[in-house]
């Protein structure tokens, strides 16, 4: 799934690592979120600051599952305050966690842990502190692209 734009911060990197637990205890398996992909497409799936919805920073021209994970490039606009700061932390290297927002729609118990099966993925926040360490993001033609 993807779309083809120029203008922008771009950036990429990993919204979710394949068996990986959050610091919340939950676990996503891959294929998890396929038929939410399936179902909206990139454009369903709204890049926000910090999980607020009125902070729209971006949006998603790529995300697919892969061997490692839930792998997303998009790109940072300037279109409001909130935008310009974020690209500016980004590019300062001051912001690049990636935390997901979804509803659960198949889990299952192993001890402590919640495996997610299948998500409805509504959107993805670029996060100082992200819930799952290793979903974190770069910005292309930076040192430290994901």
């Amino acid at each position: 799934m993807e779309v083809i734009a120029e203008e922008g911060l771009r950036i990429r990197g990993y919204a979710s690592l394949w068996n990986v637990a959050d610091l919340n205890g939950d676990v996503v398996v891959r294929g998890a979120f396929a038929d939410s992909l399936a179902k909206t497409g990139v454009q369903g799936v709204r890049m926000l600051h910090q999980h607020e919805a009125r902070s729209v920073v971006g949006v998603w021209d790529r995300i697919e599952e892969d061997e490692r994970g839930l792998y997303v490039e998009g790109r940072v606009m300037d279109w409001s305050a909130e935008a310009r700061f974020a690209a500016a932390l980004s590019r300062a290297g001051a912001l690049d966690g990636l935390s997901i927002g979804f509803c659960s729609h198949k889990a299952r118990r192993d001890g402590r842990l919640r495996v997610l099966v299948a998500v409805e993925l509504w959107e993805v926040s670029l996060v100082t502190f992200p819930m799952l360490p290793g979903a974190r993001f770069g910005v292309l033609g930076s040192q430290t692209v994901v």
